[in-house]
C-alpha cells in the first residue's frame, strides 16, 4: 500500500460538495465528502484529513500579468524546477505575502544616493481666461538659474524604499501590513522594481496542506472521508477574497471531476474511550461538530452503551443548524442522551456553549464524577478558553473544590494524569 503524505499525496475526487446552511444564512459552511477509491487510505473517528489546496487562477494569472511574464518560464524550487505558473499555482502560497520576501527586497530596493533634489528646469504658464501665454521660461536648474519668485522644490526619496524601512524595522507594522495583502496588492507597492522569473517566488511561503477534523466514521462511511467546512470570504482593499482551501473547496473543485491531493493526519489523543460503557460530553459548536458527528456514528455502529451529550451552537436554529436530521433521530432512537442548543443571534441575549454548560452544571459535574469524558472543538482563541474557564468554575462549584484545587484537577487531573479532557482546537 502506497505511504501517502504531503510529497506523494492521494489524488482523491468529490462525490459530493453542498451548502449545509439554510437559504438566507449569512454564513457559508460546506458538507464535503471525498472519495478514498483503491487509496487503501484508513482512518479512525477523531482523525483528521490534510487537503492541499491550489491558488485561485485568476490571482495566479493577475501577478504574471504585471510581471510580464508568460508563466513558461523556468524556475527553481524547494520541489524541484518547474514552470513559473505551476510554482505559482501549486508550489507557492500566493494569496497572501511572506515577510521573508519582502525582507529580500531590501538589495534591490536601497539606493547609495538618497534623497533626490527636484529643481525647476522649465516652467509655463497659460492665462484661464483667453489662453495668452502668462511665462514662458525654461534654464538649467543650476544653482539660481530658476524663474524669479521660484525656488528648488525640495527633495523626493523612493516611496517603495521608504515602506520597505517602515515595515522592516516596526514587526508589528510588517504584521498589519502581510495579513490583509496578496502579491497582486505587494506588487502594486514593489513592482516597479522588476523580478526576474526566480526573483518573483524566491522567498514565498511554501505551500502548505490544511487540515480539517473529518466528520464521519469509516465503519458508517466507508471508502469515503466527510468534512465540514466553513467557506471563508472577506474584502480588503476593495478586491473580494476567499481562503486559500475554502475557496478551492467551495468554487475550484467539481464534484466527480476535480483531483485534489490528500493525505490522513492520525490522532493520538482526540479518540473515543476503548470502554463503551463510558459516557462522553461533546461541546462543538460551528465547524467543530465534525468529530462528534464521526464520534456519534461510531459510538452507533459499535453499539456503545456509554451516554452521549452534545453541546452545539451558532448564529441561529433557522440558518446555522447543521446535520438536524442526523441530530434529531438520534435523539429519537437514544443515541443521543442529551442535546443542548445555544443560539447567538436569536434573541436579545447572545447564547453560548458555556452559558448551558454553566446551567447544566451540576449534571456535568455528576458524569465527570463517575468517569465521563469531557471534548472540545473549534476556536481556540475565545470559545475553546470560556468552555476550559467554565468547566473549572463547574468544578469547583459542584466538586466542592477551591478555584485553585478545581485548576488542578482540571488541567492536571483530567487533562495530563486520567485524560479524560480531550481538545481539537484551531
Amino acid at each position: 500500500m502506497p505511504d501517502w503524505s504531503v510529497k506523494n499525496p492521494y489524488s482523491s475526487i468529490l462525490s459530493e460538495n453542498f451548502v449545509l446552511n439554510s437559504e438566507g444564512s449569512r454564513k457559508e459552511t460546506r458538507h464535503v465528502v471525498f472519495d478514498l477509491g483503491d487509496s487503501g487510505l484508513e482512518y479512525k473517528a477523531g482523525d483528521a484529513i490534510a487537503v492541499i489546496p491550489r491558488c485561485p487562477p485568476e490571482l495566479v494569472d493577475e501577478i504574471l500579468s504585471m510581471c510580464n511574464f508568460s508563466g513558461d518560464e523556468k524556475v527553481e524550487t524547494h520541489l524541484g524546477a518547474c514552470s513559473l505558473r505551476e510554482a505559482l499555482t501549486d508550489r507557492y502560497e500566493v494569496h497572501r505575502v511572506s515577510k521573508k520576501w519582502i525582507g529580500g527586497l531590501g538589495p534591490r530596493l536601497t539606493s547609495d544616493t538618497g534623497t533626490i533634489g527636484i529643481r525647476i528646469v522649465k516652467r509655463q504658464r497659460v492665462s484661464s481666461d483667453d489662453g495668452s501665454l502668462l511665462m514662458d521660461w525654461e534654464g538649467s536648474g543650476v544653482d539660481e538659474d530658476v524663474p524669479e519668485g521660484y525656488a528648488e522644490i525640495g527633495f523626493a526619496s523612493n516611496p517603495a524604499e521608504d515602506l520597505w524601512n517602515e515595515l522592516t524595522g516596526d514587526a508589528k507594522a510588517m504584521e498589519d501590513y502581510i495579513w490583509s495583502r496578496d502579491y497582486i496588492d505587494v506588487l502594486g507597492d514593489f513592482g516597479h522594481i522588476g523580478f526576474t522569473p526566480q526573483e518573483l517566488v524566491d522567498g514565498m511561503d511554501r505551500m502548505k496542506p490544511r487540515l480539517y477534523s473529518i466528520a464521519s466514521s469509516p465503519e458508517h462511511e466507508p471508502g469515503t472521508v466527510h468534512l465540514t467546512v466553513a467557506t471563508v470570504r472577506y474584502n480588503h482593499h476593495e478586491r473580494d477574497r476567499t481562503g486559500l482551501c475554502t475557496g478551492f473547496l467551495a468554487e475550484r473543485c467539481e464534484v466527480d471531476d476535480t483531483e485534489i491531493g490528500v493525505f490522513m493526519s492520525p490522532t493520538r489523543s482526540f479518540v473515543l474511550p476503548e470502554d463503551g460503557s463510558i459516557d462522553i460530553i461533546m461541546v462543538g459548536p460551528g465547524t467543530g461538530i465534525a468529530p462528534f458527528r464521526a464520534f456519534l456514528q461510531q459510538r452507533e455502529f459499535d453499539g456503545a452503551t456509554g451516554r452521549n451529550w452534545l453541546f452545539f451552537g451558532d448564529w441561529t436554529e433557522g440558518g446555522e443548524y447543521y446535520y438536524r436530521k442526523e441530530m434529531e433521530a438520534w435523539k429519537e432512537n437514544g443515541l443521543l442522551d442529551r442535546h443542548d442548543l445555544a443560539w447567538s443571534r436569536a434573541g436579545p441575549e447572545k447564547v453560548y456553549v458555556q452559558h448551558l454548560m454553566k446551567q447544566h452544571g451540576e449534571e456535568i459535574w455528576s458524569w465527570l464524577s463517575g468517569g465521563g469524558y469531557f471534548y472540545v472543538c473549534g476556536d481556540k482563541n475565545y470559545m475553546a478558553k470560556d468552555v476550559h474557564s467554565t468547566l473549572i468554575e463547574i468544578c469547583a462549584e459542584h466538586g466542592g473544590m477551591s478555584d485553585e484545587e478545581a485548576k488542578e484537577f482540571v488541567e492536571t487531573g483530567l487533562m495530563k494524569t486520567e485524560k479524560r479532557y480531550l481538545r481539537d482546537v484551531y
